[in-house]
């Protein structure tokens, strides 16, 4: 049996939800929102699809259901809205944070805790400050969508499979986000020699366009939600991805949001960077060398996020 529990039971949590039964990660879902309603429908909705599926149920439940769950993923909290600043955002989120903390942690103390909601670098701090939790237990989806972008994007420049693109966006979700360019790879050759020695060397043009790709990702998201109002299909996979590899045991490398202990200089906020995730959650930070340069990025985002950390109150 394996069983994982969904706070929030909007448009991100109810897709993380069927993903998760149409890929058969769970055999038991539980979907918690303070709109029980909501929650209940989202749950029939996407259960009455289980012929076509792995078996598992789905079903609403209260927060003593989720007793037990190996997973528990956090998608509750409100949306920026028009004017809203992020720090105002910030608050209203932690506030929500601390109410289903306090409640969902009572019930199930083992298990491994994704937080979604954003902003995510400071609730997952705010997460560790406040639950009791295990730090290893503790995971932020941090920037795993961010690199997704990044490599899907470098995968049509470059003419291969997203399989074959190692690269990832390391830092904030959000505007100081990064990218390590010295660690990127494709098909075992740095992201800038790969198209000498590619069969598609004619049609690959690439010149170095560090800039333009960061930017592309860093504004994926506003352009979703600039056509269609939200995202949440590839947030939805990202955080399945995350909880297979949870339980394949393996230690598979994310980039997804820790807590930081000096490492790159940077201490006492979450931000991502590689990490092996396995059964026990985070198994520890893969230590890849960064250029100086890299390591004063990874810094500066610091910074941005503790400036926001030290208004909130928690």
């Amino acid at each position: 049996m394996s069983k994982i529990s969904v706070i929030g039971a909007g448009s991100v949590g109810a897709t993380i939800a069927n993903d998760l039964m149409i890929q058969g990660v769970a055999s038991e879902i539980i979907l918690v929102d303070v709109n029980k309603k909501k929650a209940l429908g989202e749950a029939l909705d996407i259960y009455q699809g289980a012929p076509f599926c792995s078996p598992a149920v789905v079903r609403a439940g209260e927060y003593s259901d989720t007793q037990n769950s190996d997973i528990v993923i956090i998608t509750c909290g409100m949306a920026r809205k028009p004017g809203m600043t992020r720090l105002d955002l910030a608050q209203v989120n932690v506030n929500i944070l601390k109410d289903v903390a306090g409640n969902v942690t009572q019930y199930a103390p083992d298990a491994v805790y994704i937080i979604v909601s954003n902003p995510v670098d400071v609730l997952t701090y705010v997460f560790h400050k406040i639950s009791g939790i295990p730090e290893n237990q503790i995971i932020g989806s941090g920037t795993i969508l961010d690199t997704s972008r990044l490599q899907s994007a470098l995968a049509k420049r470059f003419h291969i499979s997203p399989k074959n693109v190692h690269a990832h966006v390391y830092g904030e979700h959000g505007d100081s986000q990064f990218v390590p360019w010295s660690l990127a790879h494709i098909a075992n050759n740095h992201v800038d020699n790969y198209k000498t020695y590619s069969p598609d060397r004619e049609r690959i043009h690439w010149d170095q366009n560090y800039t333009e790709v960061e930017e592309f990702v860093k504004k994926s998201g506003a352009q979703i939600i600039e056509n269609k109002g939200a995202t949440f299909y590839a947030v939805a996979m990202s955080v399945c991805h995350i909880c297979k590899c949870i339980y394949s045991g393996a230690g598979t490398a994310l980039t997804v949001s820790t807590m930081m202990h000096g490492e790159y200089g940077v201490e006492d906020v979450c931000l991502s960077t590689l990490v092996l995730v396995d059964r026990s959650g985070v198994r520890g930070k893969i230590m890849n060398p960064l250029t100086p340069e890299e390591t004063e990025k990874m810094q500066l985002s610091a910074q941005k996020l503790r400036a926001v950390i030290d208004q909130i109150q928690f």
